[in-house]
């Protein structure tokens, strides 16, 4: 006989109740084959559990100990069997996210993931700070989840949401004759042949290409005076009065002393969010949970 956690309930049931009638009534089986089990139950523990007599049992010295162990391992099945809903509900688990350094500052974002995590507190969201070319790996090779990224080429077996369309904004020196001019909109124009701080190639952020291409498209081709890694950075020198540059919206969240921003009246001025996520591999229920949290978020 294989011991089944049948076995171990009927156990249970008989040393509660100290008598196999009420165990058996309890159980809602006749007593015979109660009896027949308890019996096996032993034989195949190799040690007799239970003291019987005409008129009720008790529990052995091997019995107690047993009863003990049968009482654990029922409460974790039960525990292991009510996670495993839970994780399926999308309440437990893990949930990796991946997201751009500019993530954080979109009131989207970091309300969605506020939210999630009152209605989710036992979900552990193991969140990476990598940019959107970045992502593209490990949302592939299943390292990430969910990837909040800006709009670039993904392969096949990657799909996105579009979760919004970001403004794009000048930033300026605030004695900076453009941030002077009292003007609350510029154009591209407005920055042509203005030194350019802008983010490196080799750092691999999709806004480089992105608003190099809207630039080109403009007819512009900006003169890049100081290349870098990040857009804190890309504040700061412009802080220092070292020249402009074109940011997300986003970042007007970033208050630097010296620095201003100033939306860009162009239609295609904006970039687009995306939550993107394997097309081949089933989403969890946690990612699936945020996903449709943060879509459904006006």
């Amino acid at each position: 006989m294989r011991i089944e956690i049948r076995h171990l309930k009927y156990f249970i049931a008989v040393a509660e109740e100290c008598h196999f009638g009420r165990a058996a009534e309890r159980l809602n089986i006749s007593q015979p084959p109660l009896s027949q089990q308890i019996q096996a139950l032993e034989v195949e523990v190799g040690a007799r559990l239970l003291e019987r007599n005409n008129r009720n049992v008790s529990l052995t010295q091997a019995g107690e100990l047993f009863l003990k162990e049968c009482y654990e391992i029922v409460d974790h099945l039960s525990q292991a069997a009510e996670n495993a809903a839970r994780a399926h509900r999308g309440e437990l688990g893990n949930l990796k996210i991946g997201f751009t350094s500019s993530a954080p500052f979109i009131s989207l974002v970091a309300s969605s993931l506020f939210i999630f995590r009152q209605r989710y507190p036992l979900v552990h969201m193991q969140m990476r700070e990598v940019n959107t070319k970045q992502q593209i790996e490990p949302l592939l090779e299943g390292k990430l989840d969910i990837g909040v990224m800006r709009n670039t080429r993904l392969p096949d077996t990657l799909t996105h949401q579009l979760l919004l369309r970001e403004p794009l904004v000048a930033v300026l020196h605030q004695d900076h004759p453009l941030a002077a001019s009292g003007r609350e909109k510029l154009k591209f124009s407005d920055l042509a042949n203005q030194p350019f701080v802008f983010f490196s190639r080799e750092v691999g952020t999709a806004l480089h290409d992105e608003i190099l291409t809207l630039l080109k498209n403009a007819g512009i081709t900006p003169y890049i005076t100081q290349e870098v890694g990040e857009a804190m950075t890309i504040v700061g020198l412009v802080s220092a009065g070292l020249g402009v540059s074109i940011l997300p919206a986003s970042f007007t969240r970033i208050q630097v002393d010296g620095v201003c921003y100033r939306y860009l009246d162009e239609e295609t001025a904006f970039t687009e969010v995306w939550l993107a996520y394997s097309k081949t591999r089933p989403l969890s229920a946690q990612a699936t949970a945020l996903i449709n949290l943060m879509i459904a978020q006006p």
